[in-house]
């Protein structure tokens, strides 16, 4: 079992999260301006590091808040 800290509610088992993706993507400034093909990357292509890189969480089964979480995607360590 995985333990996610939560920010407002301290650690939870993770059946209580969401994962949201990649943290930082920004929205497209003029979507009606792009491309299929651009909209299919903004929608499905993100990095895939080894490595530490931050993500979004939202606590679906508390408090329902999003946060954003360092994490190593080799060791699985967690960092907020």
């Amino acid at each position: 079992m995985l333990l996610i800290r939560c920010p407002w509610c301290g650690p939870r088992n993770e059946t209580e999260f969401h994962y949201g993706g990649q943290a930082g993507v920004t929205y497209p400034a003029d979507p009606g301006a792009l491309t299929d093909e651009e909209w299919g990357r903004y929608l499905f292509v993100r990095a895939n590091p080894k490595g530490g890189w931050e993500e979004r969480w939202s606590h679906a089964a508390g408090c329902r808040r999003w946060f954003t979480v360092r994490r190593d995607t080799a060791t699985n360590e967690w960092s907020a």
